[in-house]
């Protein structure tokens, strides 16, 4: 079958990805795998990603993808269709590599000490609560200086929606949450307020991570 499986799961960073396959018009299977919620979780994705790490994904062809930023530039090369990502020839290719490596290296790596801060602060509590607020200082910081170098247009890189757009306005939903980002970076407020009204996603924004108070 033509199917491509993805492990994530809801609100996760499979999110973005899952998306993007929407919009694509992609057929495609989720394996749901909570991995922050134990080695049960951990275990389903171990044969696919030793890392035992979300969003892995399986190509049709059984090739494997790992890395959430990797596999949205894929899907938009793959499918130029579709618009997600400027063409190689594109004068904003540059920039969009730029901000789709920025995200992973600097905002997401975070969360990797963020959710369990014992991994490099050890068991004592202060520690962890110092942990877990120096890298929601530190996020808030990479979204202040992304804002103050983009230049949006209805979208980050001008008036076409990218899969930039869709991983910024996952990413910003996480801690230190969207009241921060918004106060941080007012340039890409509108914009990801923007792609959270998209008329093609508000059934599967409902569905793989629902808008709360959080997100106001």
């Amino acid at each position: 079958m033509n199917i491509i499986t993805l492990y994530g799961a809801a609100g996760s960073g499979s999110v973005p990805v899952e998306a993007a396959m929407t919009l694509i018009g992609l057929d495609y299977q989720v394996v749901e795998a909570p991995t922050w919620e134990g080695d049960v979780e951990r275990d389903k994705v171990a044969a696919a990603n030793p890392m035992r790490q979300i969003p892995t994904l399986v190509t049709p062809r059984g090739e494997i993808i790992t890395e959430s930023a990797a596999i949205l530039i894929w899907l938009a090369d793959s499918h130029p269709q579709a618009r997600l990502a400027p063409g190689i020839d594109d004068p904003r290719r540059a920039q969009f590599l730029r901000w789709m490596c920025f995200i992973p290296a600097s905002i997401y790596s975070m969360f990797w000490v963020r959710d369990v801060p014992s991994r490099l602060a050890g068991e004592d509590p202060a520690a962890q609560v110092e942990v877990q607020r120096r890298t929601a200082e530190r996020v808030a910081e990479c979204w202040r200086v992304m804002d103050e170098q983009v230049r949006p247009g209805r979208f980050l890189l001008g008036d076409d929606l990218s899969v930039l757009d869709l991983y910024v306005a996952i990413a910003s939903r996480w801690t230190p949450r969207r009241a921060r980002f918004y106060a941080e970076a007012p340039r890409m407020a509108e914009v990801v307020r923007r792609v959270d009204a998209l008329p093609a996603l508000q059934a599967f924004w409902a569905e793989r991570f629902p808008f709360g108070a959080d997100d106001a």
